[in-house]
């Protein structure tokens, strides 16, 4: 697979990462058996896949456990990525609180490394800014991670440009994560070109839409403990409205024998050379799959009519 690199830290990656959330939270999570994710985690390795992304919310606590046995053995065939800063809440939300003092980014450093069972991290990343704590002071937490030797590179997640700023004249910013996908484009206006200019990655989450732009979701219904239920574009109404994008994009497969979320991905890494999209999955087809993509390459035209797809109907959360 092809490489991409996590900003000035130099870390080499898979063009294709994968998220590991859904393994023990948000997504159907009655249906997750541990076994299946290690076999998902391992191969994934196998492939290429080598950035592997979870945080401390996840579960919580559960998918940094869960990763930490997966990679016994094969810890140095992989590039871990966690993050802190959200504080878990309760029941069907994924909401949560939000911590970004000094005193817990390094208590949450501390406890993942040991839900981890590894001595550093290859990247830590703030997951949501702290409005009641000035960025400069989580961040500059974050510069002493690195200079400790816990974690090789440091990144943010849903961060503005004028955030971005502040803390890369403290630290170089490695990465910055947030959503990106045929659906979601807030990013590309201000946020992407800033990282493209400033040699940063960018790791999209949710690159297939939460599996809307797979093709694979047309009339579900979502049990108590899939968090979907409970967002915008996925009320019925909306789900019916927001067809039209999944069949332009099945359109757009065909013509490549791809499958949709090939085409969704392929248009994620069209982005730009830093773009690493991080799709989740518990299937080892699946991950082999969304694997395949970094070989996919659309035409001029197929990207335009990709870049063309109106905006869906519901907002993110």
């Amino acid at each position: 697979m092809e490489s991409r690199v996590l900003g000035s830290s130099g870390i080499e990656v898979g063009a294709v990462g994968l998220g590991c959330m859904g393994m023990t939270h948000a997504y159907d999570v009655g249906t997750s058996v541990e076994s299946e994710s290690v076999a998902v985690i391992r191969r994934a390795l196998e492939i290429g896949v080598t950035l592997l992304d979870t945080s401390d919310f996840y579960g919580p606590y559960t998918n940094e456990e869960l990763v930490g046995r997966a990679l016994v053995g094969h810890r140095d065939e992989a590039v871990l990525a966690t993050k802190c800063g959200l504080v878990p809440g309760s029941g069907r939300s994924t909401s949560g609180g939000r911590d970004g003092t000094p005193a817990y980014v390094r208590s949450a450093m501390d406890a993942s490394l040991q839900r981890l069972g590894v001595d550093h991290v290859d990247l830590y990343q703030l997951h949501r800014v702290d409005p009641a704590t000035p960025v400069e002071e989580t961040w500059g937490a974050f510069a002493e991670l690195v200079a400790a030797g816990k974690t090789r590179a440091i990144g943010l997640s849903e961060v503005t440009v004028e955030q971005l700023e502040i803390c890369h004249a403290i630290h170089p910013v490695s990465t910055v994560q947030s959503e990106l996908s045929l659906w979601t484009r807030d990013w590309t206006a201000d946020v992407l070109p800033w990282c493209l200019e400033h040699g940063v990655a960018f790791l999209p989450y949710s690159p297939l839409g939460r599996g809307f732009l797979t093709g694979a979701l047309s009339g579900r219904e979502f049990g108590s403990d899939d968090f979907r239920g409970g967002l915008p574009r996925f009320e019925p109404q909306a789900m019916a409205e927001n067809q039209s994008i999944v069949d332009a994009v099945a359109s757009v497969a065909a013509r490549y024998d791809a499958t949709s979320a090939q085409v969704a991905l392929a248009w994620d890494l069209a982005q730009g050379p830093n773009v690493i999209p991080i799709p989740g999955t518990k299937r080892v087809g699946r991950l082999e799959e969304n694997a395949a993509a970094a070989g996919l390459v659309l035409s001029a035209e197929d990207l335009a009519i990709l870049d063309g797809l109106p905006a869906p109907s519901g907002g993110r959360y």
